[in-house]
């Protein structure tokens, strides 16, 4: 069976990776011309680093990213709402990673070269028509337009996956009129500061409530083992009435002065941080619009599916995009081994995912497990002496446990599952 990927990113490599693990001819079609360590950090949670640690690539993520220690919310005054371990500090068998976005993907492009080989890797060929969709034994056929010379490329797979991204060529084949991104009125500046450690240097925490929040952990093991931190760190705010609605594709990404936000955060100096002074450290600060796409009715045509943010862009809420894409990838290959039919396969990968992720999507919509910064604010603006008396234990412990078994890393539940791509 030959699998076609479209798009290198994170979901796209990942599932390259574990077809290759498991025998499946497989051929990765990338946009760009060529991959930089590009982007700020994410949070690898332990159902999704379960997958990489099958793969192997355990060692290299904890020699380029944090081993998160915890995770906890505060108020905008500094007062603690909700504090617990994450990843095996809380009993997990896997560890949750903080890693800068690029450093990852160039770990799993420089991985999937040495196990493809080069000449299964395309890059600049962007995915220009879907020809034939396939199914009922005819493969799927595309073409691709190379971007060096703008020639077109003829080619075709068993199965050929949509992970090229929220802007997704796939999708737009299926889906061409009525499927903007929809803006949630909220904007975020992202960037990095190299600073003194917070905490015990390996802590995320989240500050504020819906409308204006600081988000912050530190992303660099190279530079802890030095006694420093490098601190990946996101600022987000409500966007005044006459904003636009939709902001342009062109506004995604771009560098913008401090200026722009940090009065919001003038007053964020606690004794165990200080925010300001994170803001004023950065040396690039980028904006991004935070948006999402309403869930979609189906992902598979034929033998086309989608998989990662191609299927289900969702709100930064709950570290969970890049850890859905790649237990996307991972359920995938599992139908794909299961099935000798591949259309079937992909009807089964999506009447698994289509659902969970939609729902995922839905709940990052109201707040997800951030919930309980929204209800400390709304019950609590002015601050509180207890917070077992605005929110109690019980209500946020069930916030928390519930946003994790949606999510698919519930302890127990991810202890239980073993994935047959991961044995």
């Amino acid at each position: 069976m030959k699998i076609a990927i479209a798009g290198g990113g994170i979901g796209g490599l990942t599932l390259a990776l574990l077809c290759h693990r498991h025998g499946l001819d497989v051929e990765v079609w990338e946009a760009s011309e060529s991959l930089r360590p590009l982007g700020v950090g994410i949070n690898l949670l332990p159902h999704a680093v379960r997958e990489l640690c099958a793969l192997g690539l355990e060692a290299d993520l904890a020699r380029i990213g944090i081993q998160t220690s915890s995770l906890s919310y505060y108020n905008k005054f500094g007062q603690r709402i909700w504090h617990e371990p994450r990843g095996r500090a809380a009993g997990y068998d896997w560890p949750q990673f903080s890693v800068h976005r690029g450093e990852f993907q160039m770990l799993l492009y420089e991985t999937a070269r040495q196990r493809l080989g080069a000449d299964r890797l395309h890059t600049g060929h962007a995915l220009e028509s879907i020809e034939h969709t396939g199914g009922q034994g005819e493969p799927a056929r595309f073409t691709l337009r190379r971007r060096h010379d703008q020639a077109l490329v003829a080619a075709q797979a068993d199965v050929l996956v949509g992970a090229d991204g929220i802007h997704s060529a796939v999708r737009r084949h299926f889906y061409p009129t009525g499927d903007a991104p929809r803006f949630s009125r909220r904007l975020l500046w992202r960037a990095t500061t190299d600073a003194a450690p917070y905490l015990d240097g390996r802590s995320m925490f989240m500050a504020g409530f819906q409308d204006q929040k600081f988000v912050a952990y530190p992303i660099s093991e190279p530079l802890r083992a030095q006694g420093r931190s490098r601190i990946n760190w996101i600022a987000e705010l409500k966007v005044p009435d006459d904003y636009p609605d939709t902001p342009p594709r062109s506004d995604w990404n771009r560098q913008v002065d401090k200026s722009v936000f940090r009065d919001a955060f003038a007053g964020w100096r606690w004794d165990w941080i200080d925010i300001p002074a994170l803001i004023d450290g950065a040396e690039a600060i980028y904006e991004f619009p935070m948006v999402d796409k309403d869930p979609l009715p189906r992902w598979t045509f034929g033998r086309v599916t989608l998989l990662g943010d191609a299927a289900h862009p969702m709100y930064p809420i709950g570290s969970n995009g890049s850890a859905q894409a790649i237990v996307d990838a991972r359920y995938l290959t599992d139908c794909l081994l299961a099935e000798r039919d591949p259309d079937y396969a992909l009807r089964e990968y999506e009447a698994e995912r289509l659902p969970r992720t939609a729902g995922i999507v839905l709940r990052n919509r109201m707040n997800g497990p951030e919930q309980v910064m929204q209800l400390a604010e709304e019950r609590a603006p002015q601050g509180f002496s207890d917070i077992d008396t605005v929110i109690p234990l019980r209500e946020r412990e069930a916030i928390a446990q519930r946003y994790k078994t949606l999510a698919g890393f519930g302890q127990q539940q991810l202890q239980a599952s073993q994935p047959q791509a991961s044995r």
